[in-house]
C-alpha cells in the first residue's frame, strides 16, 4: 500500500456542518500529499478558490423527460462514484450523510464489486435523528449504515441516537471523532471594527450578541430573537443574524414588529465571518435538536461564551458555567438571564473567554481530528476493523 491516499468524499456543496466538516477534512489530507477528490453535485462552498489543491467530479443528473420528476440524484451519484473510482482506482470513499450519499456509495459498490473502494460514512445529526427515522426512510438508511465500513459521528450522543434509532445493536462500531475547527482562523481578535461598520453608533461597551445557522425550524430562530429582545429590555445590546433559511423572513418580520430594526444585522449566508464572529460577546444557540454545533466551537475557538439548549452533543463541548451556559428547550427567559450575567460582569465574561479557548485549543484541534480520520483509512486499508 502506498504512502500516499487517493481519497474521495461526497458531501452537500451548501453552508450546513457537514459539508463544511467534510470540505476541510479533504484540504487538510490534500495539505498532507493524499490525492483528494471531491464528488458532489456542486462545488463545495469552502473549496472556491481553492480548486488546485483537490479535484472536483461534478453529479449531473439526465434531463430525459420520463425521469424528471423520479429523483435521480442518488443513481447519478452513484454512477459518477463508480465511474470516478474505476479511472482513478481509489482506495476510499468518506461519504458525509446517510441519505443519500451513503446508499449511493453502497450501490456503487455493488457495481464495482472487488475494485471498490472501502466506505467510511460519516452521520451529522439530522441525517439519523430526523431525515433516516423517519419511517419512509429507515429500512434504507439502516441498511446503508451497516453496509459501510466503517462509521463516525461527531459526538458520544449521536452515536447512542443512531444506535437506538434504528435498532443497531452497541457491538456495531462507530467512531466518535468530534468535529474541529481551525484554531489559527478562529482566533480571539476582538477588533469591533467591522461591528462599528454594521451599527456606526456602537458604543465601547455595548454588547453585540451573534447566531450563525442554516435558519431551520430546528434553529429555533423566533427564541433567538426573544433571547435578545428580552436582554435589550434590560440591557442595550445589539444582534447579528449570519446565514438564511426558511426561518429568516418570520424572524425580520418579529424585529421590525418590536421596533429593533436598527439593532439587528441579518447578513445572509457568508463565506467568511471570522472577524466579525471574534468580535462579538456572547453566541446564542437555542437549538431543539443539536448533534454537536460546529458553529458554536467556532465561536468557541474565538473565545465566544455560548448560551445554547441543554441537548444531543452541545455539553459535549460547551461546560455550563465554564465557557458557556445550558438551559432547557424554549426556556427564553433562562437564557437571557445567562447573557446579561455575562456582559453585566466584564472579569466573568474574560473568565469564560479564556476557558473556552483553552478548551479548544485542547479537544477540538483541526490536526489530532485529522490524524483520527487518517488512522481510520489505513486500518481499513489493512484490513483491521475499525
Amino acid at each position: 500500500m502506498s504512502d500516499r491516499l487517493n481519497l474521495a468524499i461526497t458531501c452537500f456543496p451548501t453552508f450546513g456542518g457537514s459539508g463544511l466538516v467534510a470540505t476541510e477534512i479533504g484540504l487538510a489530507m490534500a495539505e498532507r500529499g493524499h490525492r483528494v477528490h471531491f464528488i458532489a453535485r456542486d462545488l463545495p462552498v469552502r473549496l472556491h478558490g481553492m480548486t488546485r489543491k483537490v479535484v472536483f467530479h461534478e453529479v449531473t443528473e439526465s434531463d430525459y423527460p420520463a425521469l424528471s420528476h423520479s429523483g435521480t440524484y442518488p443513481l447519478a451519484l452513484a454512477s459518477k462514484m463508480i465511474e470516478v473510482a474505476s479511472y482513478e482506482h481509489l482506495d476510499i470513499l468518506h461519504v458525509h450523510y446517510a441519505v443519500p450519499h451513503a446508499t449511493a456509495a453502497w450501490m456503487a459498490r455493488e457495481v464495482l464489486g472487488d475494485k471498490a473502494p472501502r466506505i467510511v460514512t460519516t452521520l451529522h445529526g439530522t441525517d439519523t435523528t430526523l431525515v433516516g427515522t423517519d419511517p419512509t426512510y429507515l429500512p434504507i438508511t439502516r441498511f446503508s449504515i451497516l453496509r459501510s465500513d466503517a462509521v463516525t459521528t461527531p459526538s458520544a450522543f449521536l452515536r447512542r441516537a443512531t444506535w437506538e434509532g434504528f435498532g443497531i445493536p452497541e457491538t456495531f462500531p462507530i467512531d466518535v471523532i468530534p468535529n474541529f475547527v481551525d484554531t489559527e482562523r478562529y482566533w480571539p481578535t476582538r477588533d469591533r471594527a467591522h461591528l462599528r461598520q454594521l451599527f456606526p453608533g456602537l458604543e465601547q461597551d455595548e454588547p453585540v450578541l451573534i447566531h450563525v445557522s442554516n435558519f431551520r425550524p430546528v434553529k429555533r430562530i423566533g427564541d433567538v430573537v426573544s433571547v435578545f429582545a428580552a436582554v435589550q429590555g434590560r440591557r442595550l445590546c445589539r444582534l447579528v443574524m449570519i446565514g438564511d433559511g426558511p426561518e429568516r423572513s418570520p424572524a425580520e418580520r418579529r424585529v421590525r414588529e418590536l421596533g429593533l430594526e436598527d439593532r439587528v444585522a441579518f447578513l445572509g449566508k457568508q463565506e467568511s465571518f471570522v472577524e466579525i464572529l471574534a468580535a462579538t460577546d456572547v453566541f446564542l444557540l437555542p437549538s431543539e435538536q443539536e448533534s454537536f454545533g460546529l458553529a458554536a466551537l467556532e465561536a468557541l475557538s474565538c473565545g465566544i461564551p455560548v448560551v445554547a439548549s441543554n441537548i444531543g452533543g452541545i455539553p459535549e463541548q460547551v461546560e455550563h458555567g465554564k465557557t458557556g451556559y445550558l438551559a432547557p428547550v424554549g426556556d427564553v427567559e433562562a437564557m437571557a438571564g445567562h447573557v446579561l450575567e455575562l456582559v453585566r460582569e466584564p472579569e466573568r465574561w474574560r473568565g469564560f473567554s479564556r476557558r473556552a479557548r483553552e478548551n479548544v485549543l485542547e479537544r477540538f484541534q483541526l490536526g489530532p481530528a485529522i490524524d483520527r480520520y487518517e488512522a481510520l483509512y489505513r486500518r481499513l486499508l489493512a484490513g483491521k476493523t475499525p
